[in-house]
């Protein structure tokens, strides 16, 4: 059945909402991770916390505060709690020990062509989500949680890693699905692509049946469960050979959201352009961010963005500084989503030993700078609104992925690679590069009336990816024929053209999957290179592998030009406009980024009256140079709402209860303790003094006249510094 039409009878029947269609509605805007109890240190005042596992997490070695006492602590200060958890992995040993049901589950994990189980920690393997452990997930975890009065569950990390496949319980669930004996994927293309459907097939029906429990559960409690997936980005699975179900989980009515688990160590997988393989962590997490974002634009979903400070690989203070900026930017230039997760794991975060820099053996907790300008950051995402400013640059210009695109990543067959994943980035790359803010588009959403309302040139490819089923042809024809552009790059010779699906079975006969498109929109359905009208719109092939734009020096020339060309001409889209910067402006928040490797190597220069919010002494600038390969989050104060009301412009703790007079502006600020606020609060005029604590901290020499703010500092509490200005 069509996914929209799942979508609109769930919709219909009252299975999901009515608000659901539309955005979520509920209060929590800022959440995070962690699998310890409340302490001190890591107070870093979200909205929410999600608690990690009734068991903790598999790689903490500190585990032992059981499941309700840890919710309980949290509570007590206030937090929305909620629960997280792995579907592919956790804390689940007394099932592989037997300890459960009496008998061993160590065979159900994910294993190699080499007979290696895949493991995520000790005793606990990567698994292939069988019948009877998802019974054991529901007993031993969803009911436990939700009898704690948890009403927030967020399964995370659906992953079946491609190069497993092996085990006896995958085996065992190949034939139940396909009704015929397992074969072994690196033998056959064709083998390689029914071993993948069928990974992505048991995580989609792991959650639908986990999720379906848990609202079910939760209604015999008289509790209304809400469920999200914590995932990495299509782009990302992909190029890490990971298969999970990605897009088509928008035709569950059971999920109610995501969150896209983008940060540096995704983003700083290396890829190619102009032939060299590097990591360009802005430009990759800008298109993680983006597949997500238009992975569930179309179901209104509630989507929460991720960004992680410091990354799971153990790298330097200057490193992890570095690419949170680059990350942290990234996700602000989608002004649709302004709900976060500011962090996981603050433990490691707050209390972390790293190297002090990348030519230092030294370990240290993390540089009291960074923690105030991380934290200054935070807050910033709890301020944070939905803009309907575009980013600079011409839009219009989308790619076309597909959750197939997992499907060929591993092994390699009859000699076909995909480097990196260049397929994909050969057609996006280029164009980020170019300051152009390209979009993705998700080939399971063609049946959503809007996904292509704001597309004018749609780039494709099946050298890398293959239609599920023939209606997304049928889409694409009529947006073209309305009007739009495509240009399909490719030479149709991977080994995954043939395989048997349904452009070549059922009475079908086309050779490749393209085939059926051409024909579909009223061309030769073998094409040469060049250009074709369909109805209003116009189809440009080029016999070229998109990876080619990217492995070779100057290899993306051709496609450039064709594609400025037909925005101009056959799109009406005006002319692209060619820079190195992005830049949002997003309610009193400038977000800028500069790209190197670019068109131009010249700094993107803005005036004006800014708080530089990624230095961590919040100084006031009347100009600010973005060199290429950096990034700037400014607060500009004269776009602030109200000049004249006292309020807290920038600030590494978050302020509580709020009293503001005619001569008097107080506040309580709370933040994780061991660590330095600094503030810059906005006031009528001059205070005449300012006491923290009670404690007289006046110095005039922190009142800047021009932006008519104040700063001032020490030392943060999660209990609470009480600040009194009086003017």
């Amino acid at each position: 059945m069509n996914r929209q039409l799942i979508y609109a009878l769930a919709l219909a029947s009252g299975i999901i909402p009515v608000q659901a269609a539309g955005r979520q509605t509920d209060k929590v805007k800022t959440t995070f991770q962690t699998s310890r109890e409340w302490r001190p240190t890591i107070d870093n005042r979200g909205d929410a916390v999600m608690v990690y596992g009734v068991g903790g997490n598999p790689s903490d070695a500190r585990r032992g505060v059981p499941f309700e006492e840890r919710v309980r602590s949290w509570k007590e200060r206030g937090y929305t709690v909620h629960f997280m958890t792995g579907i592919a992995w956790g804390e689940y040993q007394d099932y592989f020990t037997g300890e459960w049901d009496g008998r061993r589950h160590l065979d159900e994990g994910q294993v190699t062509m080499q007979g290696d189980t895949i493991w995520h920690g000790h005793m606990v393997p990567y698994i292939v989500p069988s019948e009877n452990f998802l019974k054991y997930l529901k007993e031993r975890h969803i009911s436990r949680v939700i009898d704690a009065g948890i009403d927030a569950i967020f399964m995370e990390e659906p992953e079946f890693w491609a190069r497993g496949g092996y085990s006896d319980s995958f085996k065992r669930e190949w034939k139940k699905y396909y009704g015929f004996d397992w074969r072994p994927q690196h033998e056959s293309p064709e083998n390689t692509y029914l071993a993948n459907k069928l990974k992505y097939h048991l995580y989609y029906n792991a959650l639908n049946e986990i999720f379906t429990f848990a609202k079910e559960y939760g209604r015999k409690k008289g509790i209304d469960v809400k469920c999200y997936v914590p995932t990495h980005s299509l782009v990302n699975y992909s190029q890490w050979q990971i298969v999970s179900p990605e897009a088509s989980l928008a035709s569950l009515p059971c999920v109610d959201g995501y969150i896209a688990q983008v940060w540096t160590g995704t983003s700083r997988e290396p890829n190619y352009y102009e032939g060299k393989a590097a990591e360009r962590v802005f430009e990759t997490a800008y298109l993680e961010y983006g597949s997500m974002e238009s992975m569930t634009a179309p179901t209104g979903r509630k989507m929460f963005f991720l960004t992680d400070p410091i990354e799971d690989r153990a790298k330097d203070w200057e490193d992890y500084k570095r690419n949170y900026e680059a990350t942290f930017t990234a996700q602000l230039l989608y002004p649709n989503i302004a709900d976060y997760e500011i962090m996981p794991w603050p433990e490691r975060i707050y209390e972390g030993l790293y190297r002090k820099s990348a030519d230092s053996e030294e370990k240290a907790r993390i540089p009291r700078f960074y923690s105030t300008q991380m934290q200054v950051m935070v807050n910033a995402l709890n301020s944070m609104p939905v803009s309907r400013n575009k980013v600079s640059g011409t839009p219009g210009i989308s790619v076309l992925m597909a959750n197939s695109l997992m499907f060929q990543r591993f092994p390699v067959h009859e000699g076909y690679d995909d480097p990196q994943l260049a397929n994909f980035y050969g057609q996006a790359i280029p164009f980020v590069k170019a300051g152009i803010p390209v979009k993705t588009v998700h080939m399971e959403n063609l049946g959503f009336e809007k996904t292509l309302a704001d597309t004018k040139v749609l780039l494709m490819t099946y050298s890398n990816m293959k239609p599920l089923d023939k209606e997304a042809h049928r889409h694409i024809a009529d947006w073209v024929r309305k009007g739009g552009v495509v240009v399909y790059s490719g030479t149709d010779t991977d080994p995954f053209q043939g395989v048997r699906e349904w452009w070549n079975t059922d009475g079908m006969n086309y050779p490749t999957p393209s085939a059926h498109l051409f024909e579909t929109m009223g061309i030769s359905s073998v094409p040469a290179e060049g250009e074709y009208a369909c109805g209003k719109g116009t189809v440009y092939v080029l016999r070229t592998d998109p990876k080619d734009y990217i492995l070779k020096k100057g290899g993306a020339a051709r496609l450039m030009s064709v594609v400025d060309r037909l925005f101009r001409e056959k799109a009406r889209g005006g002319k692209l406009e060619y820079k190195n910067s992005f830049h949002l402006r997003r309610g009193p928040y400038d977000v800028i980024a500069v790209v190197n490797e670019g068109v131009e190597s010249t700094p993107y220069t803005v005036r004006g009256k800014f708080i530089d919010l990624f230095d961590p002494s919040l100084p006031v600038v009347a100009e600010k140079n973005v060199a290429p390969g950096s990034q700037a989050l400014l607060y500009d104060v004269d776009r602030v709402a109200d000049r004249k009301k006292p309020q807290i412009l920038a600030s590494a703790s978050r302020a509580y209860d709020e009293i503001r007079t005619k001569g008097s502006y107080s506040y309580v600020a709370k933040s994780p303790a061991q660590t330095h606020n600094v503030s810059r609060v906005l006031l009528p005029r001059k205070p005449k003094s300012v006491k923290v604590d009670g404690r007289d901290v006046t110095d005039l020499s922190a009142w800047d006249a021009a932006s008519r703010t104040y700063l001032v500092e020490f030392e943060n509490s999660p209990e609470g510094v009480k600040v009194n200005f009086e003017f």
